[in-house]
């Protein structure tokens, strides 16, 4: 599993580079699955928009209307890999399922069908999926809250039991909390994927 985040994904170059990061797994054997954040801004361009729209927008409505921000991102780089030859296929939360439970804008995975993914990757070397989202028990689109697509590919290799999950980033690494509100806080050098969820 690997995943890239909006700085990562914010054009066709930055894409092109992360392609050529999935290719190095793939050529020794291995399938991946791409986790992709939104192109960088494209949430709070949705956020801004919805705004202008209502003054205090429906919880619901609004993780349907910012989770568009990763299927824009999976789209392109499925139709990018796929025009290069390779085996690609974009999947957006609800179509794992990546259960979550209905509170909007903050939601917690419940399940993930692994089952289905493996069955997928039987037919795709590169699946390619939207982070950050998650469906609940009334189909309902949801969001996992800022960094919901750490949270996504962690959940993901874990529930594939994935035998590593790459996280790409623009911060220097995982740290015991917040180090922009805490100075004290330390990164982490090695983390489990419970300790990481």
């Amino acid at each position: 599993v690997q995943k890239f985040g909006g700085t990562s994904v914010r054009n066709l170059e930055c894409m092109q580079q992360v392609l050529q990061k999935v290719r190095k797994p793939l050529s020794e054997g291995n399938k991946v699955i791409v986790v992709l954040s939104a192109m960088a801004g494209e949430t709070n361009r949705l956020l801004a928009l919805a705004k202008q729209w209502s003054p205090c927008p429906d919880a619901a409505e609004l993780d349907s209307l910012v989770s568009t921000g990763e299927q824009i991102s999976v789209a392109l780089f499925a139709m990018m890999a796929r025009d290069q030859g390779l085996r690609a296929r974009s999947l957006l939360g609800f179509q794992i399922p990546i259960v979550s439970n209905d509170s909007y804008g903050k939601a917690r995975i419940e399940s993930i069908d692994s089952a289905k993914l493996t069955a997928m990757l039987d037919d795709y070397d590169i699946l390619v999926v939207a982070g950050f989202q998650g469906v609940d028990a009334h189909d309902r689109i949801t969001t996992l809250g800022r960094g919901g697509s750490d949270t996504s590919a962690v959940a993901v290799a874990a529930a594939l039991d994935a035998s590593v999950c790459e996280i790409y980033t623009d911060v220097p690494g995982v740290f015991t909390t917040d180090p922009n509100m805490c100075p004290e806080a330390r990164k982490i050098d090695r983390i489990s994927y419970d300790e990481m969820l």
